[in-house]
Parts: structure tokens; C-alpha cells; sequence
């Protein structure tokens, strides 16, 4: 037995009839949706890279992200890598699946460097999470993609009904929320833990209104626990970047209200209920039958992402989160949305049919069109993805230059766009992502933890 120059262990003279299926990540969310649906699959070789950009998973993140996972049972299966060096390890490796787990911009910059490959794999992209309503930038940047897996029926048809709304025809499979897994029986823990998110919700007030029910939750019974599950330490980074943090919002909280950064699946095993406004950790919780508020103090609004629960029979205000009125979800919702049946979960028999395709010939590469802003825009994009990751002049220039124009741009687009008026339906929007972050992304900031 040998190692290649991938890291890989092989045995000389033969190839694995196994199929190869190499992910590429970078972001903490993206990294463990990544590493848990490919572990769905049996019988594979199975490779992680994480491509270094300003979101990059620290190790912590890593460990996190692939806990239960093969990838934690084999490390040598996990690499970092700078992305100058991804197209010649893919060209060494030769996979037969190549997964894109990040953020549109990502998939799109990594589909390129696909593009540079003699012999071509599958690509295949997704979302980590809920993903109502379905979003234009999401399915426009994947639509390089060979196929883009979602997580619920609901999810396929919104999807479906968008790419033919935009003229977009990129094949929609659906997969089990990969790392949603049936616990089985569990015994009731007394953990309230809340599920926070960098960017819902957004507005500093509606932050604070979460961080005081939190406090009278914790308040209201000294001898259970409030847990804050944070995604990130203050030096790290997440895939989308929080302005005001639940630990500066609660620096004087009561002894019992904690923070952790614990995977979901360990703060899952002590807890009463979940807390969230529209984390995919509600469904992780109830996946392991544990129950869920989802927050509706706020309303119900596209900026909150929550719409998805209407109907589920979780929504409930501030009361029910100080008094533990945790629910389950409604059967019929479940059912429409992550619960599915197992058994149709398609999205693997459809990567080993696109694979027999490429192999015959058959299938067409699906190849990232240039930018229509040239050479330069080329610069911009990359730099946008890789920050100071990319070395290059014309990157450096590229930010300079464009930035303003594209931030500018962001923001008539917006004004430009009134509220609903680019609906679809109640699922589907060609509208703007109603996640307002900045163009250039700011370093991570340092803060005090108790």
C-alpha cells in the first residue's frame, strides 16, 4: 500500500472501483453539510478539502463539523489547501464526484477551476439547511452545477419552479437533511438551548429583544440551564458574519445562562427543547425527537427566513419560550418539509446515472460562463472570495476599483425593489437575498467570554 500525492492511500497497479467523491468547502456550515452528506453514501472513497479563504473552518470548526462522520475516523481523508493549488490536486486525484460546499461566489470561483480539468467529474452543489424561499443568487450561481441537491419536497418544487422562471435548467435532487438522524429513544434533558444565527436577526433591537428573553427564561427557573449554542469563537469566522454578538448582549446573564460551542449533536443530548428564529438546528432537533420553538416574536417576515414554519404548529412568542412550551411539528408539515420518506431521497442515484453519462460521453460540461465585466470583474470575484488569500496585483486592484461600484449597484437594486414585488409565489422570489451583508467583509472581532 502506498500514499499518493493527494493523500490518499492506494495499492499499486489497481483502482478502486469505488467511486471517488472529493468535497470542497471552506465555511463552518457548508464544511459540515459536506462532510455528513457524503457520509450518507456507502461504499466510496471519500476526501474533504478545505480550501483556505476568509471564512475557512478553524480546526475546532473542523472537528465540529465532522463529528460522527468517516472524516472523523480518518483524518488523513481531511485537507487544508490554498486554492491555487485545488485544480492540480484535483487533476492528481481524478474523482469521479466533486461536492461544492460553500457560498455562491465559492461554488462559482471553484467551478472555473473545474473548468481547467482534462478529465471532468460531476459536479454537484446544495444548500446546508432550510431553504424557503428559493432564493435567485442560490440556483443562478449553482447553475454550472451537473445537479443541486435541496432537503425537502417543498424545497425540489420551489426550486424547479424557479429555474423555469429564470430559464434555468439544472437538474433538483432531493436528499435527507444529512445530518438530521433519527436518535431513537432519548431521555428528556432540562437544557433550554437556543440556536443563534449571525444574521437573523439582523437589526441590533431585534438582537437584544432574543438576548432579555433569553435572560427571563434563565431567570424564571434558576435551576435549569439556558444555553446559547454559538457557531463561532471571537477569532473565528461563519459563513455569513454577525454584527451585534448574544456574548456582548448578555455579559451580566445569570450564572445558569451559558454559552457553548459544543457540535448541535452534544447540545442536543441535554436538551428540553430548542429555541430558534430559523436555524436549520430545528430540524437537527427534531430529527432526534427533541422538542422546538420557533420564534415568532418577531413576526413572520422574509428577513427572518421563517416562513417555513407557518403551519408547522411550532411558531410561539416570548411567553412560550420562558415558560418551556415546546412543541412537536404538525405530521403533514413534516412530511412537506425535511421529514420525507428516506426512500426518496434521490439525489445519489442521480449523481451515479450523471457519472455512467460522462463516462459514455453523453453528458455535456457544464462550463461558468465568463464575466461580463471582463477581466477585471474576474479579478474582483476572486478577490471577493479568497480576500487576502489572493496575492495577485490585479486582485488588489480589482477591490479597489470595483468594490464601490458593485456595493453602489447592491444598493440601488434594492431600493429598486419593493417589498414582495418580485414573488413568485409564496416560496419562490427573484428578488435580492433579504441577508444584507456588506461587500467587503470585515476581520473577525475579539470579545470577552464568561
Amino acid at each position: 500500500m502506498t500514499t499518493s500525492s493527494t493523500g490518499r492511500e492506494t495499492f499499486p497497479g489497481s483502482r478502486s472501483p469505488r467511486l471517488r467523491v472529493v468535497a470542497i468547502g471552506d465555511a463552518d456550515s457548508f464544511v459540515k453539510w459536506a462532510a455528513h452528506l457524503v457520509d450518507q453514501v456507502d461504499d466510496i472513497s471519500q476526501h474533504l478539502l478545505l480550501v483556505q479563504t476568509p471564512l475557512a473552518v478553524s480546526d475546532a470548526q473542523r472537528d465540529a463539523a465532522i463529528t460522527g462522520t468517516r472524516f472523523a475516523q480518518h483524518p488523513r481523508s481531511v485537507t487544508r489547501i490554498r486554492f491555487a493549488d485545488v485544480a492540480a490536486w484535483l487533476a492528481g486525484d481524478a474523482p469521479d464526484v466533486v461536492v461544492l460546499a460553500g457560498r455562491a461566489p465559492f461554488v462559482r470561483l471553484m467551478g472555473r477551476e473545474i473548468d481547467r480539468l482534462r478529465r471532468r467529474p460531476v459536479v454537484v452543489s446544495g444548500l446546508p439547511g432550510m431553504s424557503i424561499p428559493a432564493l435567485r443568487g442560490a440556483l443562478e450561481y449553482r447553475r454550472h452545477c451537473d445537479l443541486m441537491v435541496v432537503h425537502s419536497r417543498r424545497e425540489v418544487a420551489a426550486f424547479s419552479r424557479l429555474g423555469r422562471a429564470l430559464d434555468i435548467d439544472v437538474p433538483i435532487a432531493l436528499a435527507t437533511l444529512p445530518f438530521a438522524r433519527p436518535s431513537g429513544d432519548r431521555s428528556r434533558g432540562t437544557d433550554l438551548v437556543f440556536a443563534a444565527q449571525a444574521l437573523v436577526p439582523a437589526e441590533p433591537q431585534e438582537r437584544r429583544r432574543i438576548a432579555e428573553i433569553l435572560r427571563l427564561a434563565a431567570v424564571a427557573d434558576p435551576a435549569r440551564r439556558v444555553v446559547v449554542k454559538l457557531r463561532s469563537r471571537p477569532d473565528e469566522t461563519e459563513a455569513h458574519q454577525e454584527r451585534v454578538g448574544y456574548a456582548e448582549l448578555l455579559e451580566n446573564a445569570p450564572e445558569n445562562l451559558v454559552f457553548s460551542y459544543a457540535p448541535m449533536v452534544e447540545a442536543l443530548a441535554t436538551a428540553e427543547g430548542v429555541v430558534t428564529v430559523s436555524s436549520t438546528a430545528a430540524i437537527e432537533a427534531m430529527a432526534a425527537g427533541v422538542p422546538v420553538i420557533a420564534l415568532d416574536d418577531l413576526g413572520v417576515r422574509p428577513a427572518l427566513l421563517n416562513h417555513v414554519f407557518t403551519g408547522s404548529g411550532l411558531l410561539g412568542g416570548a411567553d412560550d419560550v420562558v415558560a418551556r412550551r415546546f412543541r412537536h411539528p404538525d405530521a403533514a408539515w413534516a412530511a412537506t418539509n425535511y421529514f420525507h420518506d428516506p426512500r426518496t431521497s434521490t439525489w445519489w442515484d442521480q449523481t451515479r446515472g450523471l457519472v455512467a453519462q460522462r463516462r459514455r460521453g453523453t453528458l455535456a460540461a457544464r462550463v461558468v460562463p465568463a464575466e461580463r465585466g471582463g477581466t477585471l470583474h474576474a479579478a474582483w470575484h476572486r478577490r471577493h472570495v479568497l480576500g487576502a488569500h489572493d496575492r495577485s496585483a490585479l486582485g488588489r486592484l480589482a477591490d479597489v476599483v470595483v468594490t464601490p461600484v458593485i456595493a453602489a449597484l447592491t444598493s440601488l437594486r434594492r431600493r429598486r425593489t419593493a417589498p414582495g414585488s418580485d414573488a413568485v409565489d409564496d416560496d419562490v422570489t427573484l428578488a435580492p437575498s433579504p441577508l444584507v451583508e456588506p461587500v467587503r467583509r470585515r476581520p473577525a472581532a475579539s470579545a470577552r467570554i464568561r
